[in-house]
Protein backbone atom coordinates (compact mmCIF):
# COMPACT_ATOMS: atom_id res chain seq x y z
CA UNK A 1 0.00 0.00 0.00
CA UNK A 2 1.36 3.41 -0.93
CA UNK A 3 2.59 5.74 1.77
CA UNK A 4 0.35 8.75 2.24
CA UNK A 5 1.89 12.20 2.26
CA UNK A 6 1.26 13.74 5.66
CA UNK A 7 1.48 17.50 6.10
CA UNK A 8 2.62 17.02 9.68
CA UNK A 9 2.91 14.08 12.02
CA UNK A 10 -0.20 12.17 12.90
CA UNK A 11 -0.31 12.10 16.69
CA UNK A 12 -1.44 8.86 18.37
CA UNK A 13 -1.68 8.36 22.13
CA UNK A 14 -2.17 5.11 24.01
CA UNK A 15 -4.03 5.21 27.31
CA UNK A 16 -5.42 2.60 29.67
CA UNK A 17 -5.65 1.03 33.07
CA UNK A 18 -2.64 -0.30 34.95
CA UNK A 19 -1.55 -3.70 33.62
CA UNK A 20 -3.65 -3.37 30.47
CA UNK A 21 -0.76 -3.84 28.01
CA UNK A 22 -0.05 -0.24 26.99
CA UNK A 23 3.68 -0.71 26.44
CA UNK A 24 3.07 -3.74 24.23
CA UNK A 25 0.53 -1.83 22.14
CA UNK A 26 2.89 1.15 21.76
CA UNK A 27 5.63 -1.18 20.50
CA UNK A 28 3.22 -2.93 18.15
CA UNK A 29 2.00 0.40 16.75
CA UNK A 30 5.52 1.65 16.12
CA UNK A 31 6.66 -1.57 14.44
CA UNK A 32 3.51 -1.88 12.32
CA UNK A 33 3.84 1.69 11.01
CA UNK A 34 7.56 1.28 10.33
CA UNK A 35 6.77 -1.85 8.29
CA UNK A 36 4.47 0.38 6.22
CA UNK A 37 7.50 2.62 5.56
CA UNK A 38 6.34 5.50 7.73
CA UNK A 39 8.77 7.39 9.97
CA UNK A 40 7.80 7.01 13.64
CA UNK A 41 8.88 8.56 16.92
CA UNK A 42 7.79 7.24 20.34
CA UNK A 43 7.62 9.12 23.65
CA UNK A 44 6.21 8.52 27.10
CA UNK A 45 4.39 10.96 29.38
CA UNK A 46 5.71 11.67 31.94
CA UNK A 47 9.24 11.21 30.70
CA UNK A 48 11.31 11.23 27.50
CA UNK A 49 13.31 14.29 28.64
CA UNK A 50 15.93 14.54 31.40
CA UNK A 51 13.62 16.78 33.44
CA UNK A 52 10.57 14.64 32.68
CA UNK A 53 12.28 11.44 33.78
CA UNK A 54 13.29 13.03 37.09
CA UNK A 55 9.70 14.16 37.64
CA UNK A 56 8.47 10.68 36.72
CA UNK A 57 10.73 9.15 39.36
CA UNK A 58 9.28 11.52 41.98
CA UNK A 59 5.71 10.73 40.97
CA UNK A 60 6.09 6.95 41.01
CA UNK A 61 8.30 6.59 44.09
CA UNK A 62 6.33 4.77 46.80
CA UNK A 63 8.28 6.70 49.44
CA UNK A 64 6.43 9.88 48.48
CA UNK A 65 3.26 8.93 50.35
CA UNK A 66 2.65 12.48 51.54
CA UNK A 67 2.44 13.95 48.04
CA UNK A 68 -0.61 16.21 47.74
CA UNK A 69 -2.99 15.55 44.86
CA UNK A 70 -2.40 19.15 43.79
CA UNK A 71 1.36 18.61 43.78
CA UNK A 72 0.80 15.45 41.75
CA UNK A 73 -1.27 17.36 39.20
CA UNK A 74 1.33 20.10 38.86
CA UNK A 75 4.19 17.64 38.45
CA UNK A 76 2.41 15.82 35.62
CA UNK A 77 1.71 19.15 33.93
CA UNK A 78 5.36 20.21 34.32
CA UNK A 79 6.67 16.99 32.78
CA UNK A 80 4.25 17.32 29.86
CA UNK A 81 5.14 20.97 29.26
CA UNK A 82 8.81 19.98 29.04
CA UNK A 83 7.98 17.12 26.66
CA UNK A 84 6.01 19.44 24.38
CA UNK A 85 8.70 22.13 24.28
CA UNK A 86 11.74 19.90 24.09
CA UNK A 87 10.54 16.96 21.99
CA UNK A 88 7.02 17.00 20.55
CA UNK A 89 7.15 20.26 18.62
CA UNK A 90 10.22 19.12 16.70
CA UNK A 91 8.93 15.59 16.19
CA UNK A 92 5.68 16.84 14.66
CA UNK A 93 7.74 18.49 11.90
CA UNK A 94 10.09 15.59 11.23
CA UNK A 95 8.06 12.35 11.45
CA UNK A 96 4.98 10.87 9.81
CA UNK A 97 3.66 9.48 13.09
CA UNK A 98 4.33 10.43 16.70
CA UNK A 99 3.18 7.95 19.36
CA UNK A 100 2.96 8.79 23.04
CA UNK A 101 2.47 6.36 25.91
CA UNK A 102 -0.12 8.42 27.82
CA UNK A 103 -0.85 12.13 27.38
CA UNK A 104 -3.38 14.62 28.72
CA UNK A 105 -6.28 12.17 28.98
CA UNK A 106 -4.37 10.43 31.77
CA UNK A 107 -4.34 13.63 33.81
CA UNK A 108 -8.04 14.23 33.31
CA UNK A 109 -8.82 10.65 34.36
CA UNK A 110 -6.23 10.02 37.08
CA UNK A 111 -6.19 13.39 38.80
CA UNK A 112 -9.56 14.66 37.57
CA UNK A 113 -11.91 11.68 37.91
CA UNK A 114 -10.06 9.36 40.27
CA UNK A 115 -8.57 11.94 42.67
CA UNK A 116 -11.60 14.22 42.49
CA UNK A 117 -9.98 17.35 41.04
CA UNK A 118 -12.58 17.45 38.26
CA UNK A 119 -12.84 20.73 36.37
CA UNK A 120 -9.68 22.07 38.00
CA UNK A 121 -7.64 19.28 36.42
CA UNK A 122 -9.26 19.83 33.04
CA UNK A 123 -8.62 23.59 33.11
CA UNK A 124 -5.04 23.08 34.24
CA UNK A 125 -4.42 20.59 31.44
CA UNK A 126 -5.76 22.97 28.78
CA UNK A 127 -3.55 25.80 30.06
CA UNK A 128 -0.35 24.02 29.08
CA UNK A 129 -1.31 21.97 26.02
CA UNK A 130 -0.55 24.74 23.50
CA UNK A 131 -3.40 23.44 21.37
CA UNK A 132 -1.86 20.00 20.92
CA UNK A 133 -4.42 17.22 20.69
CA UNK A 134 -4.05 13.61 19.49
CA UNK A 135 -5.56 12.58 16.17
CA UNK A 136 -6.29 9.19 17.69
CA UNK A 137 -6.33 7.91 21.26
CA UNK A 138 -6.46 4.19 21.94
CA UNK A 139 -7.75 3.30 25.40
CA UNK A 140 -7.16 -0.18 26.79
CA UNK A 141 -9.82 -1.20 29.28
CA UNK A 142 -9.38 -4.26 31.46
CA UNK A 143 -10.78 -5.54 34.72
CA UNK A 144 -8.89 -3.35 37.24
CA UNK A 145 -8.17 -6.19 39.65
CA UNK A 146 -6.95 -8.51 36.89
CA UNK A 147 -4.71 -5.77 35.49
CA UNK A 148 -3.11 -5.07 38.84
CA UNK A 149 -2.37 -8.76 39.34
CA UNK A 150 -0.16 -8.66 36.25
CA UNK A 151 2.15 -6.12 37.87
CA UNK A 152 4.84 -7.71 40.04
CA UNK A 153 6.35 -4.60 41.58
CA UNK A 154 3.83 -1.79 41.98
CA UNK A 155 4.74 1.90 42.01
CA UNK A 156 3.03 4.66 44.01
CA UNK A 157 0.10 5.03 41.60
CA UNK A 158 -0.37 1.30 41.00
CA UNK A 159 -0.41 0.70 44.77
CA UNK A 160 -3.54 2.77 45.31
CA UNK A 161 -6.76 1.03 46.47
CA UNK A 162 -8.87 -0.92 43.99
CA UNK A 163 -11.59 1.74 44.30
CA UNK A 164 -9.18 4.25 42.72
CA UNK A 165 -8.62 1.96 39.74
CA UNK A 166 -12.37 1.37 39.39
CA UNK A 167 -12.80 5.16 39.13
CA UNK A 168 -10.10 5.21 36.44
CA UNK A 169 -12.06 2.73 34.37
CA UNK A 170 -15.25 4.76 34.68
CA UNK A 171 -13.37 7.94 33.86
CA UNK A 172 -11.92 6.58 30.64
CA UNK A 173 -15.30 5.24 29.53
CA UNK A 174 -16.90 8.65 30.17
CA UNK A 175 -14.20 10.37 28.11
CA UNK A 176 -14.75 7.92 25.26
CA UNK A 177 -18.47 8.68 25.28
CA UNK A 178 -17.72 12.39 24.93
CA UNK A 179 -15.20 12.01 22.10
CA UNK A 180 -16.03 8.86 20.11
CA UNK A 181 -14.33 10.11 16.94
CA UNK A 182 -10.94 10.46 18.64
CA UNK A 183 -11.04 7.93 21.48
CA UNK A 184 -11.31 4.24 20.59
CA UNK A 185 -11.80 1.76 23.44
CA UNK A 186 -10.35 -1.74 23.19
CA UNK A 187 -11.25 -4.62 25.51
CA UNK A 188 -7.88 -5.61 27.00
CA UNK A 189 -9.24 -8.59 28.95
CA UNK A 190 -8.28 -10.80 26.01
CA UNK A 191 -4.84 -11.87 24.69
CA UNK A 192 -2.31 -9.54 23.07
CA UNK A 193 -2.80 -10.91 19.55
CA UNK A 194 -6.51 -10.06 19.70
CA UNK A 195 -5.68 -6.60 21.04
CA UNK A 196 -3.12 -6.04 18.28
CA UNK A 197 -5.70 -7.09 15.68
CA UNK A 198 -8.14 -4.47 17.00
CA UNK A 199 -5.42 -1.80 16.96
CA UNK A 200 -4.50 -2.67 13.38
CA UNK A 201 -8.13 -2.40 12.23
CA UNK A 202 -8.56 0.99 13.90
CA UNK A 203 -5.33 2.26 12.38
CA UNK A 204 -6.04 1.02 8.87
CA UNK A 205 -9.57 2.41 8.88
CA UNK A 206 -8.47 5.83 10.06
CA UNK A 207 -5.08 6.48 8.44
CA UNK A 208 -3.76 3.79 6.11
Amino acid sequence: MEKKTLKKATFITVEGLEGSGKSSVVNFLANFLKEKKFTVKVFRDPGSTDIGEKIRALLLDKKNKKMSKYTELLLYLAARAQLIEEKLKGAFKNYDFVICDRFFDSTIVYQGYALGLGKLAKKAVEMFLQGIRPDLTIVLITDPQAGLKRIRKKDRIESRPLSFHDRLKNGYLKLAEKEPARIKVIDANTNLDAIFDCVKKILCKKFI
